[in-house]
């Protein structure tokens, strides 16, 4: 049921696109690569480095009110603003879980996946089905190009998920059809034995996150000592998260609307150092469960229904 959705869950909601037989799910960019126009209308991918300490810029004079002891640093050659992060297709997202930076020829920019329109819209009284006076209002639509979709993974359901047919989608009710995606591991695997030797790793939130202390990743302690799951403990060096999202929807089993709860961006980015405990066992975890073995049963964030429907899940990275 809605309130007690047992072992259900989504584990990842992406944009893809069909090329032949195979489909392809695409991740947007994680907060720590940026983008830049060269002259020749290529694209050119810088990835922020961990290695300038929060020390050494005191010792240089600058004041710097982060708690993290790493700064996050852009050095890139070109004087420009980073453009919107694009998509990264499997390929490159593996290439970017096992440290290396994704080929700019291969990421994929948003108008190559839907275009957005905006309409007019009249509000109708739902009793009477007439318009209401003055209630204009307009909409954002998203209009998907040809052989564009949305890829779903989904756990906890096996023999019950429908393998084909057709599905009400969206707040306007479209009709979408249903089909086995063919791709490949998901999620992507980084290279354990590394994390195990180095003792450091990136944390990439991979849906929504509905964390108890803002934008605080679950298991931080005030020091910024980081308890993760089955007695993984590390030191959280430094964090990438953008602007928080509101997230709602709407309730189709009570028919009213969910509540409004701020969320942690897809793509932030927590990088972890000093490691200790079973590492590989508690970040496989992870990605198995999501961050829910973090939250505690007594916090508002936790709740069974977001849960099912997929927030709070992350992808492990090596550290570049």
């Amino acid at each position: 049921t809605p309130t007690n959705p047992g072992s259900f869950r989504i584990t990842a909601f992406l944009p893809a696109r069909r090329s032949s037989l195979e489909i392809e799910p695409l991740f947007p960019a994680p907060a720590d690569l940026a983008f830049f126009r060269n002259k020749d209308t290529s694209l050119e991918v810088v990835r922020l480095s961990y290695s300038v300490t929060s020390e050494s810029l005191t010792a240089r004079g600058l004041t710097v009110s982060l708690r993290h002891r790493r700064v996050p640093t852009l050095r890139t050659r070109t004087l420009a603003k980073p453009l919107s992060a694009p998509w990264l297709p499997p390929d490159q997202l593996q290439q970017y879980v096992h440290g290396q930076i994704p080929s700019p020829d291969k990421v994929v920019e948003t108008a190559s996946l839907w275009a957005q329109e905006r309409r007019l819209g009249i509000a109708r009284d739902q009793t009477t089905g007439t318009v209401q006076v003055g209630a204009l209002y307009t909409s954002d639509v998203v209009a998907m190009h040809k052989h564009c979709g949305f890829f779903v993974a989904v756990d906890g359901a096996d023999k019950l998920v429908p393998r084909e047919g057709l599905l009400r989608f969206g707040g306007d009710g479209r009709a979408v059809e249903l089909f086995d995606a063919p791709v490949s591991q998901w999620p992507p695997q980084p290279d354990w034995c590394r994390i195990e030797a180095e003792r450091r790793f990136l944390l990439i939130v991979a849906t929504p996150g509905i964390f108890p202390d803002g934008h605080r990743l679950p298991g931080l302690g005030r020091s910024g000592n980081w308890h993760g799951p089955s007695t993984l403990k590390a030191d959280l060096a430094a964090a990438i998260v953008p602007r928080s999202r509101v997230i709602s929807g709407w309730d189709l089993a009570s028919g009213v609307p969910k509540a409004a709860q701020r969320a942690v961006p897809v793509g932030s980015v927590f990088a972890l150092e000093n490691a200790h405990g079973p590492i590989v066992e508690g970040l496989r975890r992870l990605l198995d469960e999501g961050l829910w073995p973090l939250i505690p049963a007594n916090s508002i964030a936790h709740q069974e229904q977001r849960r099912a429907e997929g927030f709070n899940n992350v992808l492990v990275a090596n550290w570049p």
